[in-house]
């Protein structure tokens, strides 16, 4: 195959293809702005808050209590707080070197 074929093979499979997919969310957005026009038409109160106002939700979430007790989160923190005082140590010294 020539050089200059295999070119113009690839020029026209890159104009092909943009220009469908050009064509397909050209035609996206009009069928979206057709669907949008009907369902305005059709229902008149979209985007309309009742005068009544919204309801709550009516889901319930009983209450459990605390998850942790803070007593027991204490040495954890602190513990927490030792090693990252210490892995920013290290950190900072090899840095430095």
């Amino acid at each position: 195959m020539e050089a200059s074929n295999l070119m113009d093979e690839g020029l026209n499979l890159m104009l092909f293809g943009m220009g469908f997919v050009f064509i397909f969310l050209t035609l996206l957005v009009f069928v979206t702005k057709f669907m949008s026009w009907i369902i305005i038409r059709y229902e008149k109160n979209v985007g309309v808050i009742p005068d009544e106002g919204v309801p709550s939700p009516t889901t319930y979430i009983p209450h459990h209590g605390p998850i942790a007790d803070h007593v027991t989160t204490a040495p954890t923190d602190q513990s927490l707080v030792s090693v990252l005082t210490a892995a920013v140590h290290k950190f900072r010294s090899r840095s430095k070197s």
